[in-house]
């Protein structure tokens, strides 16, 4: 009784970690990683959903506004098997994604000289810019499902 209570909640197992390149830019359009799956008992992922996010904060203080913008997604749709023991099954991925321009990017982009004015008014605004990876997998006949998420470091 206590082992399924156990196996529907994910508690022992399958775990679930990105692998990430140490940094990157907005501008590549993809990121190539990979995901790593364990589990003490074995067990078959049916999916597992990548998704890359930046969240964007501007203002200060009590001022301040964050969006959260979904800049790509990928869906793996093979059957994996994650044997027990702890032995370790590797899935390689890559994320394509558009990056959102604000509107002080577009009115940046359109010359030298605007663009030094749009840097300095994100820089007045204390802009910022946040982009993460988040990976979930489904396993059959678990109810909580192993996630990560990991901060993206730019280059």
């Amino acid at each position: 009784m206590l082992g399924k209570v156990k196996q529907w909640l994910g508690i022992e197992g399958v775990k679930l970690e990105l692998l990430l390149p140490p940094e990157f830019h907005p501008r590549q359009g993809s990121l190539a990683g990979t995901i790593r799956l364990t589990s003490k008992h074995a067990q078959r992922v049916s999916a597992i959903k990548v998704v890359m996010v930046e969240k964007y904060a501007r203002g200060k203080d009590d001022d301040q506004l964050v969006d959260e913008y979904e800049l790509g997604r990928q869906v793996i749709t093979d059957l994996i098997d994650v044997p027990a023991e702890g032995i370790p099954v590797e899935v390689n991925f890559r994320i394509s994604f558009t990056p959102v321009n604000s509107p002080v990017d577009n009115f940046g982009s359109k010359n030298v000289f605007y663009g030094g004015l749009a840097w300095a008014a994100k820089k007045l605004r204390g802009v910022q810019s946040e982009y993460r990876i988040e990976a979930e997998a489904q396993v059959q006949g678990v109810g909580l499902n192993p996630f990560d998420k990991q901060i993206l470091r730019e280059a």
